[in-house]
């Protein structure tokens, strides 16, 4: 007999997204070795005392992450591509019900650090994740299929920046600036 899937969604689910990502994927394990603590003593001068809390500069530097491994300059585009991503979610320390910033808080927390601290401090992320082994010159390999296969070594995907580190922060310096100029 021919069966039919019909589609409701439930009102109360038990999901628990760390069950869900896989333990050799490579968000989980940057997550598990990225240790980004040091962002808060560093970057506490640049935020005031008083009014709405702003985006976790751990989160936001996380995010800085996942838009050059991803290959994305975009503010929008990233926080679109990382709500659509079980594993970068995790990553984040988001869960699947939470609400990633807004794409104009990333730009304006970009813009609210110097030019210079923002390259060095990212500099210093991206070297960290060298250290760690995750990833390696200007190309990572990344297979976080979450189905069992029978795949080699080679059929890993090359995962290649389109642009160096430097042409990268520059595409981001240049967006930003314009957005700046929007809101004046």
């Amino acid at each position: 007999m021919q069966g039919k899937k019909d589609y409701q969604e439930k009102l109360f689910a038990h999901f628990q997204l760390s069950e869900r990502i896989p333990k050799n994927n490579f968000y989980r394990r940057l997550k598990e070795v990225l240790d980004l603590d040091f962002l808060y003593p560093l970057t506490k001068i640049y935020y005031g005392e008083s009014g709405q809390k702003s985006i976790d500069p751990v989160v936001f530097f996380k995010l800085c992450l996942v838009g050059y491994l991803e290959n994305i300059i975009s503010d929008r585009n990233l926080v679109r591509h990382s709500g659509m991503r079980l594993d970068i979610l995790y990553f984040l320390g988001y869960d699947i019900d939470e609400e990633l910033p807004w794409h104009s808080t990333i730009s304006r927390t970009r813009q609210l650090f110097p030019e210079t601290i923002f390259e060095e401090v990212f500099t210093r992320i991206l070297a960290m994740c060298v250290d760690k082994g995750m990833v390696s010159g200007h190309t990572q390999a990344i297979d976080s299929a979450p189905v069992k296969a029978n795949a080699s070594m080679d059929s890993l995907e090359l995962k290649v920046p389109e642009e160096d580190l430097e042409a990268h922060l520059h595409s981001i310096r240049h967006i930003s600036a314009m957005d700046k100029k929007k809101r004046r």
